[in-house]
């Protein structure tokens, strides 16, 4: 009775456990490749998808109608007039700060609440220095009349200048009581005379008549070349990156040619490397597996023998206090101590990769097997090569289209006003002036209540979040398309029994015609839920930034948490979604579904799964790496004018030579990482039909199974002819 108890505790557990798995799936006589008769699937996402669409073109019209975005593009002077734009303000298309001091005395809050100091648009940026009292000593020696002020000073719209003193013009705020030399950047006038300061602390002056005149703002501060660099630090980066933009973008114009020839050659090398992986790929991942158990090797020998070595000459060391804080690392070098753990730490190491190489071997002969297979998958179906670059438009079209959108809905906001209050607040090492919102009326317009930007209001808000949602969605539904497509494709590769003469005709049409007409809805599924995760993402973030400030530790810890979580859940999601994909193209079942019988059957065949994995991404590391250094060092030298055959091929007028040299560097990466996102599909799509293939069939005529002949040999299966019987393995 207890020997049949256990062994019902015993099928019991087995069941649980298969049951836990999930359940293999049953072989099919009539699936010979990816289902034609299929329906629609996940319909009700299919609908909430094109609703949401429909939500973001309301937006985009809306931004379209009410929006303007020479808002954000043009300057807007303290009265909300857009400088170069507006009508009246068409011929002055800069902006000049008044008291460029005042920007240092917010701090770094001049990006949001602006310089709490008069702003007026002019036709052209000052190109020398002038102050109120030397205007004011002129005409008192009648050098200069009333009339002139009108072309010396800058003032605010509508002013009389000729009305009262310039005393009076500059304590109404009314005038400038200084400019120095300027240069416009992106429409602000910013100091650009830092050249010529030989002493920063000494304050500014001009000369006339013999006598000097400090220049001071209408408060009696000092203008010095220190307090201006300071004042202007954020605007002055502008001038110099501007400076580099311009030389960067003039390189490109001079060697645009040579850099789509470099890309046009980054593809050539690819497609070359691809088909030559089907003959690389052992070669490669075998010659890496043995380098690393030859160093590890030597690593523990070596160790060894200076362990040996100074044990026998009796050398001694103490860990004294001046030699461990020093953190002398030649010290330690000559402890006996320390080469004994070199040596014990390496000789772990070697016989965890030894017994890992020992019990993963067939895995390993598996995973390199279906490399070289999707390389031939993909020398059989050429056209998939080429499918990614109409994803990556469409993405493009979608980046473009977010841009424009976002960029006209936040034009649609309302000007807002700050004070030039006198309230500040203490940093513990400054004062800041602190600005306070404002409505502009009869008593507070002027210096009172000056512009600063354009606020949305609450619906702004919400539009802006939804558009970036929207975004999020629509990017990877695009991604999802793309995955899916080239896994049908592969799976008819695969499923085929002759190969390649069963490969069904344009199997890239027809994949690509099965995801739209019955998979759209699963593709908006799966996509919405990595939106919904990288907006949590994105919401984790910002709070992140709020508490940066935070002494709350507890808050900051659970919130990294949060997010490594969250990054985790992203990356497992998209891994699931795509098996997921392959197996809708194969099966034509709805995405949970689909999700649910990827998980299982991954978790079936989790050491593979890992072990192929591994092994796909070092072959692809090691190949985007080889390729895109390979052509990285060749347009080296060419642009270096280093290879003489070529040298008059090579633009004589290039700023910095490093620049298209990068651009050809990151351009081959990214068509590396396009072509290798076919083979990797390619991989992922044969492995997951190949795992079905095992479970589904078992050789037999009536079961075939529908792999290479290299993988059955790895596995030691074979298919057997019609009146063929499997051979008994002397167990049954």
């Amino acid at each position: 009775m207890s020997k049949v108890a256990d062994e019902k505790s015993e099928e019991k557990s087995s069941n649980e456990k298969e049951e836990f798995k999930g359940e293999p799936r049953k072989h099919d006589p009539t699936f010979n490749g990816p289902i034609k008769n299929r329906s629609c699937t996940d319909i009700i996402c299919c609908l909430l998808f094109l609703v949401f669409i429909a939500g973001m073109v309301v937006c985009s019209i809306i931004g379209y109608a009410r929006g303007n975005p020479y808002k954000l593009l043009y300057p807007t002077d303290s009265s909300g007039n857009i400088c170069g734009y507006d009508t009246g303000y068409k011929d002055t298309p800069y902006l000049v700060y008044f008291d460029m001091l005042q920007c240092a005395k917010t701090g770094t809050a001049v990006i949001i609440t602006g310089c709490p100091t008069p702003q007026v648009c002019v036709k052209t940026c000052p190109t020398s220095y002038w102050y109120y009292l030397f205007q004011a000593a002129q005409e008192t020696a009648t050098t200069k009349n009333v009339a002139d002020r009108a072309n010396d000073m800058i003032c605010k719209a509508g002013t009389d200048t000729t009305a009262g003193t310039i005393q009076d013009l500059i304590d109404a705020d009314s005038c400038a009581a200084y400019y120095v030399k300027s240069t416009a950047v992106v429409g602000r006038c910013i100091p650009s005379f830092f050249l010529e300061i030989t002493d920063w602390a000494q304050n500014l002056y001009v000369t006339t008549g013999g006598t000097d005149y400090n220049l001071t703002n209408s408060a009696g501060e000092g203008i010095t070349g220190t307090a201006m660099n300071e004042a202007s630090y954020w605007l002055a980066k502008f001038m110099s990156v501007s400076e580099v933009i311009e030389m960067v973008f003039k390189d490109i114009v001079a060697s645009w040619w040579l850099l789509l020839a470099f890309l046009g050659i980054a593809m050539v090398v690819c497609f070359i490397w691809i088909v030559l992986m089907r003959w690389l790929t052992g070669i490669i991942v075998w010659f890496s597996i043995f380098a690393v158990l030859g160093v590890l090797s030597y690593a523990c020998y070596y160790s060894y023998v200076q362990y040996y070595d100074l044990k026998t000459t009796n050398v001694t060391g103490t860990w004294g206090y001046s030699e461990a804080f020093a953190l002398n690392f030649s010290y330690y070098l000559q402890l006996k101590e320390t080469w004994l753990a070199f040596a014990c730490g390496t000789a772990t190491f070697l016989a965890i990769f030894v017994l890992l190489l020992i019990f993963l071997l067939d895995r390993i002969c598996i995973a390199i097997e279906l490399i070289k297979e999707g390389s031939r998958a993909i020398g059989n179906m050429i056209f998939t090569l080429i499918w990614p670059i109409f994803p990556f438009f469409i993405q493009l079209a979608i980046v473009g289209y977010f841009g424009f959108s976002s960029v006209y809905i936040a034009s649609i906001g309302d000007q807002k006003y700050y004070t030039n209050g006198t309230n500040t607040t203490d940093d513990g090492i400054n004062y800041y002036l602190s600005r306070i919102p404002c409505t502009p009326d009869q008593s507070t317009q002027g210096s009172y209540c000056d512009f600063v930007k354009y606020g949305g209001t609450e619906y702004i808000a919400v539009m802006q979040v939804f558009m970036l949602f929207m975004f999020f969605w629509t990017m990877n539904f695009v991604v999802a398309m793309g995955q899916m497509v080239l896994a049908g494709a592969f799976a008819s590769y695969y499923w085929a029994f002759e190969k390649p003469k069963d490969i069904p005709a344009f199997p890239l049409t027809a994949s690509l015609y099965r995801t739209f007409r019955y998979h759209f809805g699963s593709l908006a599924f799966g996509s919405l839920i990595i939106a919904i995760i990288q907006m949590i993402r994105v919401a984790l973030e910002y709070l992140d930034h709020k508490l940066k400030g935070s002494e709350n530790r507890i808050a900051k810890f659970f919130l990294k948490c949060l997010k490594c979580c969250f990054w985790c859940l992203e990356k497992f999601m998209k891994f699931l979604n795509r098996n997921a994909y392959i197996l809708i193209a194969v099966y034509g079942k709805n995405f949970c579904t689909s999700a649910k019988d990827a998980f299982f059957l991954i978790l079936r065949n989790v050491v593979r799964v890992v072990v192929l994995d591994k092994i796909t991404d070092y072959v692809l590391f090691l190949s985007k790496l080889l390729v895109t250094a390979s052509v990285g060092v060749a347009a080296y030298f060419w642009f270096q004018g280093k290879i003489t055959y070529f040298a008059n091929y090579v633009p004589t007028n290039l700023n910095y030579y490093i620049t298209p040299v990068i651009l050809v560097i990151i351009g081959t990466y990214l068509v590396c990482c396009c072509f290798f996102s076919v083979y990797e599909m390619a991989v992922d799509t044969l492995f997951l039909c190949f795992l079905e293939d095992l479970e589904m069939n078992d050789g037999t005529a009536d079961k075939p199974y529908f792999m290479s002949k290299g993988l059955m040999s790895i596995l030691g299966k074979k298919n057997l002819k019609p009146g063929e019987k499997k051979k008994c393995c002397g167990c049954c």
